[in-house]
């Protein structure tokens, strides 16, 4: 396995990080290099322009993108990169999170972005696992594993 990063995590706030330290979790369990960074595709879009910008040139492989309410982070950075994206809405005081999935899965065509469930940071992880594990035996075999072990074989 390379040490060089294949997954960046970018959530939009640090009131993310609680739920994505699940995600965190499962990489790392998973053995997968990961980067964190908080940037708000509001409040810094400048930010995440150029971060997403130069990722598939820094080798990262899949991101994994977290916010809430209505704020997509998640399409705002696969407007910027060839690479593939899974959203993670998170769960909102307002309208319980209703609002960040239904920013995140009514992309407009020829933008894709993959969602998983409201707070779903662990299988957000596991996803890019299997994705990475479409060229990278070494990922396959891990998830495999844990498949088994989820069933109990």
């Amino acid at each position: 396995m390379s040490d060089s990063v294949l997954v960046a995590i970018v959530m939009g706030s640090e009131s993310d990080r609680a739920v994505m330290a699940d995600c965190e979790k499962a990489l790392a369990e998973l053995g997968v290099p990961f980067e964190t960074v908080v940037a708000s595709a509001h409040r810094q879009p400048a930010k995440v322009h150029e971060w997403a910008s130069g990722l598939a040139d820094r080798g990262i492989k899949v991101v994994i993108a977290a916010a809430g309410k209505a704020a997509h982070l998640g399409g705002v950075v696969a407007a910027y990169t060839p690479l593939p994206v899974i959203a993670v809405p998170m769960k909102t005081s307002d309208l319980g999170g209703l609002d960040s999935l239904l920013s995140m899965v009514q992309m407009p065509s020829g933008v894709p972005v993959a969602c998983v469930a409201i707070n779903g940071a662990r299988n957000a992880a596991i996803l890019a696992a299997q994705i990475l594990g479409t060229s990278m035996p070494e990922y396959r075999v891990r998830v495999e594993a844990m498949k088994r072990e989820m069933a109990g074989s």
